[in-house]
């Protein structure tokens, strides 16, 4: 398949999630994420789903547990809107790059302090 369908059934996938997640699911652990990137495989038979959310580690944990308990859901829901040959199936994993960013802006702004 072609990096631009790939693209586009990546768009599709995120956007549809982002529904879904915000208003369908009743898990309170998935309460408060946020879809930051979608990536599927070339042959769209999987579509790894970056997501954020503000809190701790055992935030993060709990987040990922009700998003990996509704994963099956989700896929059935895709397929029902998607409407493509291969329906992806989810896999969620935490975006860490949110955090990178941050502390790379810390060290930047420690950086550019003038020295006393």
């Amino acid at each position: 398949m072609s990096r631009k369908y790939e693209r586009r059934i990546s768009d599709l996938v995120r956007s549809h999630l982002c529904t879904l997640i915000e208003t369908q699911i009743n898990d309170p652990r998935a309460q408060g994420v946020t879809v930051t990137d979608v990536e599927v495989t070339a042959d769209t038979h999987y579509a790894t789903v970056f997501f954020s959310i503000i809190g701790d580690e055992e935030a993060k944990q709990k987040a990922l547990q009700g998003l990996t308990s509704a994963s099956g859901w989700l896929s059935r829901e895709l397929g029902n809107r998607l409407r493509t040959k291969n329906t992806p199936r989810v896999i969620f994993k935490y975006d860490e790059s949110l955090e990178r960013g941050e502390r790379m802006q810390q060290l930047i702004d420690t950086l550019n302090e003038p020295l006393k």
